[in-house]
């Protein structure tokens, strides 16, 4: 059965203060305050953007949705998790430090900001599910604590997954420490000596200290590489290699499956809102600004995170006619997670997109 998908348009460029009133709208008349009751602790799962990222959800797009929880008696607060690499979001405290920073306070959110793991990204529970590899998973406390939970999904591209939306918002962005290690444990990256210039930028940013250098160039210790990416997002010479057509499937149906336990039990009780505004080539992961790649097309609104996904993908190509990995990554293909979404039964990749005005 199709899974329903309303969408907003926002035109390139359009006044904050209409977009704003076009994410209120959206919630309210798509009904997704039905999933909370009175009095429901409710988290909105967010990404507050890395240093210097600036083209993260920005704070007056996500206070429109505060104020409609609290318009059905919920009590909402925003959430995310720690990191496996070195960032200022690897613990809760600097996390929360650099949330308030990006405007994630009180007097202009209306809502407090709790890290869901915990301090260092340890408060976890497991979960049992009918995946394909898991059978169970670990995630965050917090996140199946949360009476109801709302999903605000920056749609961007990514380095390993085709695409930052829903699916790895709570797939990655609600598992645990452990949870996302047991997802990058596939990803085995190793140096290619021709294209390293023994530059040694990567052994610092290295979290497990997996990486050294061997006779001028680098070299990747897979016994105690733990996978999370980071040598490959600043490495400037195309010095890492990964095996695109194993690992990148291999996390993305990993990331669908911790999504799933996010998701099992929760009928009713969460929703998704996908923004396709300020759309980049990487993820609002990377400590830098980035200029977008693509116009602003709107704001996709679903109970089901893998349709909303689909729908995503599809109506960035209908709208610009250009796929979102034409313009970050075509190696990697995005399906993989929608696909094994579906076949473990997070969602339908078949929807009604439904245009509101």
């Amino acid at each position: 059965m199709a899974s329903k998908v309303f969408w907003m348009a926002v035109k390139h460029g359009e006044a904050r203060d209409i977009t704003q009133k076009k994410v209120g709208l959206l919630f309210h008349r798509t009904d997704l305050g039905v999933c909370i009751g009175k009095n429901d602790l409710v988290a909105i799962k967010m990404h507050f953007g890395e240093k210097e990222n600036d083209t993260h959800i920005p704070s007056v797009l996500v206070r429109p949705v505060v104020d409609e929880i609290k318009g059905q008696n919920g009590k909402p607060f925003l959430t995310d998790t720690c990191v496996l690499y070195r960032s200022q979001r690897d613990n809760a405290v600097n996390h929360l430090m650099l949330s308030y920073d990006h405007g994630f306070t009180m007097d202009k959110i209306g809502a407090p900001v709790i890290i869901a793991d915990g301090l260092v990204g340890n408060s976890e529970k497991e979960v049992e599910i009918p995946g394909k590899i898991f059978s169970k998973v670990s995630i965050a406390a917090i996140a199946l604590e949360a009476n109801a939970v709302i999903v605000l999904s920056h749609v961007t591209g990514h380095i390993t997954t085709g695409i930052g939306g829903a699916i790895k918002n709570i797939g990655m962005g609600f598992a645990s420490r452990k949870g996302k290690l047991r997802q990058h444990s596939v990803m085995k990256p190793a140096v290619k000596k021709k294209y390293c210039t023994g530059c040694g930028l990567c052994i610092p940013w290295c979290p497990a200290d997996a990486i050294a250098m061997e006779e001028d160039a680098a070299r990747i210790d897979s016994t105690l590489c733990i996978g999370c990416g980071e040598c490959l997002t600043v490495c400037r010479f195309d010095a890492i290699q990964y095996d695109w057509n194993v690992d990148s499937r291999d996390l993305q149906k990993r990331i669908a499956e911790h999504a799933l336990g996010v998701t099992i039990g929760r009928t009713n009780k969460i929703g998704y809102m996908n923004f396709l505004l300020s759309m980049t080539k990487d993820c609002d992961c990377w400590a830098k600004k980035q200029k977008p790649v693509l116009p602003d097309i709107g704001i996709l609104a679903s109970k089901d995170p893998v349709a909303i996904d689909a729908a995503s993908l599809n109506l960035i190509q209908e709208r610009t006619g250009r796929k979102l990995t034409d313009v970050s990554y075509p190696q990697v293909d995005p399906w993989v997670q929608i696909r094994h979404g579906e076949a473990i039964g997070l969602g339908s990749q078949e929807y009604e997109l439904v245009e509101l005005t």
